[in-house]
């Protein structure tokens, strides 16, 4: 006796009618595509079109020929016999150097702000709800515009600068602050790169270590001691040499010293100040969307206030705080192209001097877009990869 294989239904097969909803959706999809496409078609052949009408040259190979003009400040070498592409990775690192900076202080500042609001003092909980209300309200560009008025305009001049702690100026000219210098400078500032890294390491060991044992690592001591052992370690093995390079007096001007100047400092205070208003409504709002319960809780088994924020509620509030910290990270690196109107040598105000000389303005402006359309991306990506990391996954 034989046994017969069961036969496999076939499916159904597609029959394509326009009353059907999924061939609709599809054929509706393809016409904006196509109509997306010939758009951007017609743009592109107009604009082309219109420049060659003007021998106007497109390209980028501009990015190539010497720049022929300064740069204030830079982080790198240049000159002015550089090409314009090194005079926009001039002006792409000073954008990133003062919105990296602006995004710790802020948030930093920020986070003060929103658990002062929620102070129990009565003077520290109106001060800091005075502070947000009138920095929200007030338009960044003034706030540039009076930071910079400030340092320049009512600062006093070199010789008779102001000195808050012992070897600290600020001037007109801007901020002078000690800073080191030597050989070994390189291997201080890697040792002190793994020192995050291993930092980093040790607070995901830490955090799995108190779920399994309920006990706390010391990991604020722990962290210390590595941001202080690892660099120390560094410069042991560089051989090199390291000294505090002190700022002095000499002639009309500070000698010596780490300089920040006054379009800068006016920069990073204005977005700080702004940015920082709107980081403490956040954290605010995150903080108040834990449950007075785990307040109660925490109390309840002897946390201080302190520790209770720190360690009960702070880390379920970032749930809520992650996502329009987010925006806000992203709001203060795309406001910082303000920097235009104080002169801080940006990535807007360098490639603006590029296409002033060159006259590729489509190439300069896609140049500005790209750069801010990645370091955007880059933050975006970021964010949301620590935000699910935090997230709470469901059973």
């Amino acid at each position: 006796m034989t046994q017969t294989t069961p036969r496999v239904p076939r499916a159904p097969r597609r029959r394509w009618s326009w009353n059907d909803p999924a061939t609709r959706a599809l054929i509706y999809q393809i016409l904006i595509l196509g109509l997306v496409a010939l758009g951007v078609w017609y743009l592109g052949s107009n604009t082309l079109h219109n420049l060659a009408a003007r021998n106007i040259s497109t390209g980028f190979a501009f990015l190539h020929e010497e720049a022929g003009f300064a740069i204030g400040e830079s982080m790198v070498d240049y000159s002015p016999a550089d090409t314009y592409g090194h005079a926009v990775v001039v002006g792409l690192l000073n954008t990133l150097k003062v919105s990296v900076v602006g995004v710790i202080a802020a948030t930093l500042f920020g986070t003060l702000l929103g658990i002062s609001r929620l102070s129990k003092n009565w003077l520290l909980s109106r001060l800091a709800g005075l502070y947000i209300e009138v920095m929200r309200n007030i338009p960044l560009l003034l706030q540039l515009f009076f930071w910079y008025a400030l340092i320049t305009e009512i600062m006093p001049g070199p010789r008779q600068a102001l000195q808050p702690i012992p070897d600290v100026f600020v001037s007109n000219r801007g901020f002078k602050i000690p800073w080191f210098k030597g050989d070994a400078m390189d291997w201080v500032f890697g040792g002190l790169a793994l020192a995050i890294v291993l930092i980093v390491l040790l607070a995901h060991w830490a955090r799995r270590h108190q779920d399994a044992t309920g006990k706390i690592f010391p990991l604020g001591r722990a962290a210390l001691g590595l941001l202080i052992v690892v660099p120390v370690l560094a410069y042991w093995v560089s051989g090199g040499t390291l000294e505090l390079d002190r700022p002095e007096l000499k002639g009309f001007n500070f000698q010596g010293g780490l300089n920040m100047s006054p379009e800068f400092s006016a920069l990073l205070l204005g977005l700080v100040t702004y940015t920082s208003a709107f980081v403490g409504e956040v954290v605010r709002s995150g903080i108040q969307a834990v449950n007075q319960g785990q307040w109660e809780a925490a109390s309840s088994i002897g946390l201080s206030r302190a520790r209770t924020l720190r360690l009960v509620i702070l880390p379920q509030a970032m749930r809520v705080i992650i996502p329009p910290m987010t925006s806000q990270y992203l709001n203060l690196t795309k406001n910082s192209s303000l920097a235009v109107a104080i002169g801080y040598p940006d990535i807007v105000a360098v490639t603006n001097t590029i296409l002033n000389q060159t006259g590729q303005a489509i190439e300069g402006i896609m140049i500005i877009m790209a750069a801010y359309l990645v370091v955007s991306l880059s933050i975006s990506v970021f964010m949301n990869w620590y935000n699910k990391r935090i997230a709470l996954v469901e059973r």
